[in-house]
């Protein structure tokens, strides 16, 4: 179950990677349009694959890793390890809460991008704390490099 644990942990560090690159590429893509032609952005606009990833990878794949990760840390039988999949799954659920509000009040979006590291580092100290066998153990090895 640890290294059940430790993959869900890194494929949600990659989720977010992915999300990263599925953004940059869509606003990128509206950019290269609209230089190219007049480009309006209105009600009418869905996005573009860019966009359409970054939806599918931040509302369904990455929430439902987030979940699965939390229900093996009850069966790692590893200290600790529930509370870091708490710690990602809370992420989780504040980056899609946070996601979903900067479309009312864009300022909000900068809490958005802060949060995509935030959660990325604490699926990788998640991932990290099983490499050793305990949190305990990982936190003695890395404080020792």
């Amino acid at each position: 179950m640890r290294s059940t644990y430790r993959v869900l942990a890194l494929l949600i560090c990659l989720g977010v990677v992915l999300q990263a690159a599925a953004i940059a590429f869509g606003w990128f893509d509206v950019i290269a349009d609209s230089e190219n032609a007049d480009v309006v952005i209105n009600d009418d606009y869905d996005g573009n694959a860019g966009h359409m990833m970054h939806g599918i990878l931040g509302m369904t794949v990455i929430p439902l890793l987030g979940l699965i990760l939390l229900v093996v840390s009850f069966l790692t039988k590893v200290p600790g390890a529930s509370k870091w999949a708490g710690y990602v799954f809370g992420s989780i659920v504040f980056q899609v809460v946070i996601g979903i509000m900067s479309f009312s009040a864009p300022i909000l979006g900068v809490l958005h991008g802060i949060n995509a590291f935030v959660l990325f580092g604490v699926a990788l100290m998640a991932a990290r704390r099983m490499e050793a066998g305990t949190p305990a153990e990982a936190g003695r090895e890395h404080a020792a490099v």
